[in-house]
């Protein structure tokens, strides 16, 4: 899929606000070469997904092994909406807490003194974190109104054939 084609996706106003959420679920091959999916915070920059994470997370050696990842962004109502993603993950070691670490966690409710205690928890743990940088590099919105899952969409045009045969 070329970049002009993902940027058209990803400029969808349903992709646009799939990108402002707070979670997203990363899916990555494990080191014993089975599949991982997992929550994750991420942040969208405009043409990144960046999500980070403790240095020594379980999943560092497999991204590092592996960087082929899979993201679905969606919502909880019916029918969702659905961003699916893939790319490949970059690994950024940083010294202190990445302010996309502080921006992705800043849109829980917490009152002023709630956020500046978490901060400074957050501040006195970790030492550096690991930024997960994710380059698009395939794109598909579902929203069940404009676009369906592919198998759908299928059943859909086999469905107009027989009608249109009739």
């Amino acid at each position: 899929m070329d970049a002009s084609h993902i940027a058209t996706i990803l400029d969808r106003p349903a992709s646009r606000e799939l990108l402002a959420r707070d979670i997203m679920r990363l899916a990555y091959v494990a080191a014993d070469g089975t599949p991982r999916n997992i929550p994750i915070a991420f942040t969208w920059n405009g043409a990144q997904i960046v999500a980070c994470t403790t240095k020594n997370a379980p999943k560092l050696p497999s991204l590092r092994r592996n960087p082929q990842v899979a993201l679905t962004i969606d919502t909880e109502v019916h029918p969702p909406t659905i961003l699916l993603l893939r790319g490949r993950a970059e690994l950024d070691v940083v010294d202190g807490i990445p302010d996309e670490y502080l921006q992705m966690n800043g849109t829980y409710q917490m009152t002023p003194e709630q956020r500046l205690e978490w901060e400074a928890e957050v501040r006195s743990l970790y030492d550096g974190m690991v930024r997960i940088v994710i380059t698009p590099t395939w794109a598909k919105l579902i929203d069940f109104h404009t676009t369906l899952p592919s198998a759908v969409q299928e059943l859909v045009e086999q469905r107009e054939a027989r009608r249109a045969s009739r």
